[in-house]
């Protein structure tokens, strides 16, 4: 055996494959740490206490249905307040940073977070559920619901 963890004729090098995603997964989680800490700090300057982010996925699309903010700035408009998150590029990995409102930062965050931790969640018959932001506590929650479709089968032979 040579070590080759190739398929013969493919050109595919599953071992490379592999430390490449491990980096990717390592550069999101360390990105994840610093865009939480910008997110929260620019809510907690906006005086929003939580916000809310439902989503729904179904029939291989999904989709953020909104976003409310809860607190004394709850009427501030989250695409006015502007944070600098990082980005990980699939693939490249390389980190980016961007300045974007608090509001596509979340969507963007909320997306990764889906990709990250359910990947295929809008496929087949989906997912659903919701992101809570807890600015005071810094963390996000989320609370998701796969929908199953089931079969039974049963045959009697009598």
């Amino acid at each position: 055996m040579t070590g080759d963890t190739s398929t013969p004729g493919s050109g595919f090098d599953s071992a490379s494959w592999l430390l490449r995603d491990q980096e990717f997964i390592r550069l999101c989680k360390s990105t994840l740490s610093e865009n939480k800490t910008a997110l929260f700090d620019a809510l907690a300057s906006a005086r929003i206490d939580t916000v809310e982010v439902t989503f729904n996925g179904y029939a291989d699309e999904g989709q953020i249905d909104g976003a409310v903010a809860d607190g004394e700035g709850d009427d501030t408009d989250l695409q006015s307040i502007h944070v600098e998150i990082a980005r990980v590029e699939c693939g490249n990995q390389i980190v980016t940073r961007q300045t974007l409102s608090v509001k596509d930062a979340i969507e963007n965050l909320v997306y990764g977070l889906l990709e990250q931790t359910y990947s295929g969640w809008e496929n087949n018959q989906g997912a659903y559920g919701d992101f809570l932001f807890d600015v005071a506590e810094r963390t996000i929650t989320l609370n998701f619901n796969e929908r199953i479709e089931t079969s039974e089968y049963t045959q009697h032979v009598f």
